[in-house]
């Protein structure tokens, strides 16, 4: 018998600062990694919505309660306050207004945590300079006409949609791999970046 996988450090870092006991929604929950770790480690009522119905099989084969659905539309189903945080990892790109998939963010949960893939990296930018094409990176795999990322979103770009929205940023990570770095510099230096949000 395998033991339990390793997290990615975004999901990690999440994971850590999840209060055991609590209710989480995982918005494109993908195969329940997380789901599952919370559940076994944190004692936490886990559900799930992802839009993959092949992942969602592989959600309910582990034990998990997910449901396949489009968040961009099905989020407005679930009631105000019905969950102690709302999870939105390496998903906010993908969405179709990432603006308003905000605001359901923190109106179904207490608190969310957000994580994405950030644009502005030094590779990025670099990549973009020397050969005018679209990078592909390893936490970017796929040419532009195959990603699932339709808004090419930043640190700084983040930063200011919350300040425009008065959400309260409680604390953030960020990392380059899978080394955790610090907030100096973040927007050219992170790769990807994780943030717990409050209103």
């Amino acid at each position: 018998m395998s033991g339990p996988r390793k997290l990615r450090p975004d999901l990690a870092v999440i994971a850590d600062h999840i209060d055991p006991g609590t209710r989480v929604l995982d918005i494109g929950c993908g195969d329940g990694a997380l789901m599952a770790a919370l559940r076994d480690t944190r004692q936490v009522d886990a559900r799930g919505l992802e839009i993959d119905p092949v992942q969602v099989e592989q959600c309910v084969a582990r034990g998990l309660s997910v449901v396949q659905g489009d968040a961009d539309r099905d989020l407005s189903e679930y009631p105000d306050g019905a969950f102690d945080y709302a999870i939105l990892s390496q998903t906010l790109q993908t969405a179709e207004r990432p603006d308003l998939m905000l605001d359901q963010l923190l109106r179904v949960g207490r608190q969310a945590f957000v994580s994405f893939p950030n644009f502005a990296h030094w590779r990025m930018r670099r990549a973009l300079l020397v050969t005018g094409r679209m990078p592909v990176t390893r936490h970017l795999p796929v040419s532009w006409y195959e990603t699932q990322n339709i808004h090419h979103v930043t640190v700084t770009d983040f930063r200011e949609l919350l300040r425009s929205k008065g959400v309260k940023a409680d604390r953030s990570w960020f990392f380059a791999g899978e080394r955790e770095i610090g907030p100096a510099g973040a927007n050219w230096r992170a790769e990807y970046a994780v943030f717990q949000l409050s209103r």
